[in-house]
């Protein structure tokens, strides 16, 4: 594993011209490594998509319901019962019916708001990594953070991080688009 500085550009001429550069301020060509990072979510980790087995935000989502159900059912049941006389036997059990499906629908009242904190939830407190065109190079010397970082910045990249991987013949073979980035600039 080594260190490597990456940096993100808008267009694909913009990342041929980084690595050129990086080339001649002398890194390796098989030590950099040229990719598109996909928006959050569209990584296909799992078989069906996306990047998590559970949305960090949804995981009390079926308890929520559940609770919202039953309640529902209780107080719907309840007001069927008062109205037997108008209903007959069913005024209870649609009554019950009803109430479970108003009450599993009032249960999203309770979820969280787009960037609310969760308790125990790194994920949703930390900003993901930007989608777009990246160039990483992998450093031969801890000297050569500097260099880097000229390179990329002269030629404008933003969203410049730091992170431990190895680059192997031009492919960053451990990058993980889920971990969150460590910012330089």
């Amino acid at each position: 594993m080594s260190t490597i500085i990456a940096g993100h550009f808008p267009l694909q001429d913009q990342i041929e011209a980084a690595r050129a550069a990086l080339c001649m301020a002398g890194f390796a060509d098989q030590q950099i490594s040229a990719f598109y990072v996909n928006q959050p979510g569209q990584h296909d980790t799992y078989e069906l998509g996306g990047d998590e087995h559970q949305s960090p935000g949804a995981k009390e989502t079926t308890q929520g319901v559940a609770a919202g159900a039953a309640t529902g059912a209780v107080i719907g049941a309840a007001a069927g019962a008062a109205t037997t006389v108008v209903t007959g036997p069913l005024g209870p059990v649609i009554g019950g019916l009803v109430g479970a499906h108003v009450g599993s629908l009032y249960s999203f009242s309770d979820m969280k708001e787009a960037g609310e904190v969760e308790q125990g939830s790194a994920r949703n407190q930390l900003p993901p990594r930007k989608p777009g065109m990246m160039i990483a190079v992998a450093l031969p010397a801890a000297g050569d953070e500097e260099r880097a970082l000229q390179v990329l910045h002269q030629l404008g990249a933003d969203h410049i991080e730091r992170a431990e991987g190895s680059i192997v013949d031009g492919d960053w073979r451990d990058f993980d688009p889920l971990a969150r980035p460590v910012l330089l600039s």
